[in-house]
């Protein structure tokens, strides 16, 4: 999986292929454990880490979004200490190390630690997808008895990080200070593909999980099926949107939408309410690689009258299994995150565009009292 930014929007390429051509041995994180305050004493090394990365070290990829980890069995604490944050491995017992016996290197989102042990370098921890940036000018590393431990300048101090990697686990606790109870919204062709990632999303973020194809047929008392039969897809579409609008005033919901041609979020005119959160289009795609898949969402922008181009967020899926919901909703978590880091105004934002009474005028939000009506001309952005 492959991420990278478009514009405003960011975009995932997820191929479940990717598991096992990325050349990471290991997906699963380390062992994590957590202990009392350490006291320092016998300090071997201290050193300043200046970059230094072999290009086919880690993967091509602008962004794993699996979070790939690949380590020996090995214990590692980790600490959050505002702008810096702190790795400490556990050194094999009863070996005493020098310097010479480690390797760390480390990129702006990667880290490599290895060491060298009867005469081969043995992978402690490698990862390419760190949690955010850091400044690899400024890592430090030292031994302190039996640890190894790492130092880490964040590029954003104001970020807290869960965990040192990107992971389900972390993405879903890290996004809640990004979010700031802004809802998300599930958008795309197929029901059945928003519908799951939606409630993955729901249960991982603690949010309340919302599903228009659900809320719409109890209140018909028939299936969308039978309902476009009856009275046609627009009459879907427009009992969607008013849905739709009854949820944006509502704070920490991932919302499912309708997917095909009887659904609001295809139509480019039906978006009014759909920008009061962040939407996620989830679209399956035939590109094989992160460069199609690139060029495929640059042209699905540029193509206005699709609804779906007005999303904040895209991950494009070679192919589809159920089985894989959860990674694609970490996908969506990601290129989420990415997008708000980039702008930190924008739940803000958001909240601003429902407290006017979310007027369409999505982004150049205008001045209180702007009637979309009566509009003529030019306006002056309100922020």
């Amino acid at each position: 999986m492959a991420a990278f930014a478009s514009g405003l929007a960011s975009t995932i390429f997820y191929s479940p292929s990717l598991r096992t051509t990325t050349g990471q041995a290991t997906l699963s994180s380390p062992t994590r454990i957590r202990s009392s305050p350490h006291v320092f004493r016998g300090i071997q090394s201290f050193r300043r880490f200046s970059q230094n990365v072999t290009a086919d070290r880690f993967n091509s990829f602008s962004c794993n979004c699996l979070s790939a980890v690949s380590t020996s069995t090995i214990d590692y604490e980790f600490t959050d200490g505002g702008k810096e944050v702190e790795l400490r491995l556990r050194l094999k017992t009863g070996e005493i190390l020098s310097p010479k016996d480690i390797s760390v290197d480390a990129d702006g989102t990667s880290l490599a630690v290895k060491e060298k042990r009867n005469g081969l370098l043995i992978t402690l921890l490698e990862t390419n997808q760190l949690f955010d940036k850091i400044v690899p000018s400024e890592t430090i590393w030292y031994i302190d008895e039996d640890q190894l431990v790492v130092n880490m300048k964040k590029v954003d101090g104001e970020l807290k990080w869960p965990d040192i990697v990107e992971s389900w686990e972390s993405l879903t606790a890290g996004m809640m200070q990004l979010l700031k109870g802004a809802s998300i919204y599930i958008v795309g062709d197929s029901t059945e593909i928003n519908q799951k990632v939606s409630r993955e999303l729901a249960a991982g973020l603690g949010y309340s999980p919302l599903d228009s194809k659900e809320l719409l047929e109890s209140f018909s008392k028939q299936t969308i099926d039978s309902w476009i039969l009856a009275g046609g897809p627009d009459s879907v579409a427009e009992a969607e949107s008013s849905v739709l609008e009854s949820l944006s005033s509502h704070v920490r919901t991932v919302v499912s939408t309708l997917g095909g041609k009887h659904g609001a979020a295809g139509r480019a005119d039906q978006w009014r309410h759909l920008y009061s959160g962040f939407t996620v289009w989830v679209s399956q795609t035939e590109a094989t690689d992160e460069e199609s898949a690139k060029e495929e969402a640059r042209r699905n922008k540029q193509e206005r009258e699709i609804g779906y181009s007005n999303a904040d967020v895209v991950v494009k899926l070679q192919g589809w299994d159920p089985t894989h919901a959860k990674s694609v909703a970490q996908a969506s978590l990601s290129a989420l995150k990415q997008l708000i880091i980039s702008d930190k105004g924008l739940p803000g934002k958001k909240s601003l565009y429902i407290r006017l009474g979310c007027r369409g005028d999505w982004p150049n939000i205008k001045p209180p009292g702007w009637d979309p009506s009566s509009d003529t001309g030019a306006h002056p952005q309100f922020t």
